[in-house]
């Protein structure tokens, strides 16, 4: 085969940059013996398999027709630059982990070190294993047996049987008392009650109808969702890339608990997050078929610039020095507004380039001028701007969305459910570290508006997804081989994910329910450290999805008399009677009435924001904080008495919504 033929968008396939690895190394099947990133395939192993490989031909069938010549040219505006500079690669080379030490670094990053090692004890991981689902639970113990093994074939010092673990009780272990309140026995219960639960429970499971909407469950585990779904009928769709209208609508019910969105909680609770979402992203994994493997983290080298080519959280620990609990890069700000307020308009915007000496000349006077506030943004082209957008994500010493996960977020297209696709997009989001996921969420919006304005500037949302995935799927410190004939394939994949994180943002920014009520469960056992008998593992097991509706417990109580506190903005505190009917935004009514009408003593009339001389209730949010949470932010929607019952403890506190600028 010639090696310099073309593709369908006419670029040669030799011209392709070398960072594209990435991609290839997580198509299955693709060959591994000459790319180092090796471990981040995601092969087949599942009666699954027949029905990737149809949602796959049946997408590329989709395709045929669709033009890739904005993705191409932008590749290829990418080497230009590239080699241009003729620099070196950031990033140290990804290698390939032996057995066991991707497990082991998983069981790490997932919280559980300390089943680690020759003296691996599960007492100081007690609290988060009973908080696991079944499917969660068979994730962690795989990869403990598969980290035990590798240990032993090493030649190591022993470590204990993976049964030692996971409850499996010798037939010397007959006294009753004994079974039951041992730690190891814990895991057992869990996992039969799991399967009791899995039995029992009812899940949505609907035909993809790109015209109608759809219910996207949080309520239960979506690795639980996964293992059902296996038991009936599987279904896949063919996707339609090009029209974004065809795009499925899903819906998140309210529960009685309301949504939780990732802003929130507080950062205390967040950090528990990212862990919950690895165990449950890998269980999801486990249940598809697909094996989950990440990048080793690599060192980055420092640079002597300021702006382009730091590390995020070096960009942030300078920029709050300027500008306090700053959480999104004031550059990628500065950035981002010039666009929106001067090139929405503009034909073409992100697709067409900028000239890359007058992009390069700019770089080198942003690092010079930014922060004395010379730089004159209106003196620059809309489209040289979009050129340092698009080379602020590329030159980040470390890929956007991280060298660990890259090849996780570029498998997601091998799904071939699309609410299953969501559902891994999800978890991905909510492991990102901080800073990365607020950069990430501001240029996602930001291509939002772009998209909204597609009468104007020709970009919808496929020509901008086109454009965006390979500046964050190419990486110039990732390695550097693609399998002959799948350039075109992965490209379209990787455009996929990047329109789905596009149109599906809201929904990829929720915290699930169930991981809520995990988070909730760790606050609880940690602070009233339960000793392990069989009464309390049963309460335990009782509580596991606390955060269900719980309406025969309201009937029983059906009025609760609770304070709400001001202290930021009043002295006094309102008295609630709630009820089965009893909502947040009922709640903050209640309290503008008062303001209002009984005078209240103000304490600070800065914190108020008033409109025509009335308070907005708009304005105002309430939190539960403390009990079995660190702080949420209420959704308006939530029935406060469920809440009361599920955290009796916590203090609602009545807030100034941080989103609105204060006015005096």
């Amino acid at each position: 085969m010639d090696k310099h033929r073309t593709c369908s968008s006419g670029v040669a396939r030799s011209g392709i940059p070398r960072p594209w690895v990435v991609l290839a190394s997580a198509w299955p099947g693709s060959s591994g013996r000459n790319c180092p990133c090796k471990m981040s395939q995601l092969p087949l192993k599942s009666p699954l398999a027949s029905l990737v490989s149809e949602g796959m031909n049946s997408t590329v069938e989709s395709l045929d027709n669709l033009s890739m010549d904005s993705f191409w040219l932008e590749v290829e505006n990418i080497k230009q630059s590239a080699e241009a500079e003729q620099e070196e690669c950031s990033l140290a080379d990804v290698k390939t982990q032996e057995e066991g030490e991707a497990e082991a670094e998983w069981l790490q990053d997932a919280g559980l070190s300390d089943l680690l090692g020759d003296h691996a004890s599960e007492n100081d991981n007690i609290v988060l294993l009973s908080t696991l689902t079944k499917t969660q639970a068979a994730a962690v113990q795989r990869r403990l047996d598969t980290y035990s093994r590798s240990r032993r074939r090493k030649n190591k010092h022993p470590v204990r049987d993976v049964r030692d673990i996971f409850g499996v009780v010798s037939s010397e272990e007959t006294a009753a008392e004994k079974e039951e309140s041992s730690p190891d026995q814990l895991w057992h219960n869990l996992r039969t009650s799991s399967a009791q639960r899995t039995e029992t429970q009812e899940y949505f499971c609907t035909v993809r109808n790109p015209g109608k909407e759809e219910v996207f469950n949080m309520d239960v585990a979506y690795s639980e969702q996964a293992a059902v779904l296996l038991k009936g009928s599987f279904l896949s769709e063919s996707r339609k890339l090009k029209d974004g209208n065809a795009l499925t609508k899903f819906k998140i019910p309210k529960g009685r608990l309301g949504v939780t969105r990732i802003g929130d909680l507080s950062a205390q609770d967040m950090k528990k997050i990212p862990t919950l979402a690895l165990i449950e992203l890998t269980a999801l994994c486990d249940i598809l078929g697909f094996e989950l493997k990440r990048n080793k983290a690599a060192k980055l080298k420092t640079t002597e610039k300021r702006l382009f080519g730091v590390p995020l959280n070096t960009l942030l620990e300078n920029d709050q020095k300027l500008l306090p609990n700053t959480k999104v890069p004031l550059l990628l700000q500065a950035l981002l507004s010039c666009l929106e307020k001067r090139g929405l308009e503009t034909e073409g915007i992100l697709r067409v380039s900028g000239s890359q000496t007058r992009i390069k000349s700019l770089e080198q006077k942003l690092e010079r001028d930014f922060y004395t506030g010379l730089f004159r943004w209106d003196e620059v082209h809309q489209n040289d701007v979009s050129g340092l957008l698009k080379r602020f994500i590329r030159e980040l010493p470390a890929p956007l969305l991280t060298a660990e996960y890259l090849p996780a977020f570029a498998a997601v297209q091998n799904i071939p459910d699309l609410k299953q696709r969501l559902q891994a997009l999800n978890l991905l989001i909510l492991i990102l570290p901080e800073p990365n996921r607020n950069t990430l969420k501001a240029i996602l919006e930001f291509l939002s508006k772009v998209v909204a304005r597609e009468n104007n500037n020709k970009m919808n949302l496929w020509n901008v997804s086109t454009v965006m995935a390979p500046n964050l799927f190419m990486h110039k410190g990732l390695p550097n081989k693609i399998p002959e004939g799948k350039e075109k394939q992965l490209a379209e994949g990787a455009a996929d994910v990047v329109r789905m994180m596009i149109h599906y943002q809201d929904l990829l920014w929720t915290v699930s329910s169930f991981l809520v009520a995990q988070v909730r469960k760790l606050n609880e056992s940690n602070s009233k450290r339960y000793q392990f008998c069989d009464k309390r593992i049963k309460n335990l097991l009782r509580k596991i999805h606390a955060d269900k509706d719980k309406v025969e417990k309201n009937q029983a109580e059906p009025c609760k008399v609770v304070k709400a506190h001001a202290s930021l903005l009043l002295k006094d505190s309102l008295e609630v009677r709630l009820n089965n009917a009893t909502r947040a935004a009922d709640v903050l009514r209640q309290f503008q009435k008062n303001l209002c009408q009984n005078g209240w003593n103000i304490v600070n009339t800065v914190n108020l924001l008033k409109c025509n001389n009335s308070m907005e209730c708009t304005n105002l949010l309430l939190y539960e904080v403390g009990g079995n949470i660190g702080e949420r932010c209420l959704d308006p929607d939530t029935y406060l008495l469920d809440l009361y019952h599920i955290n009796p403890h916590a203090e609602w506190i009545i807030k100034q919504n941080p989103s609105y600028p204060r006015m005096f």
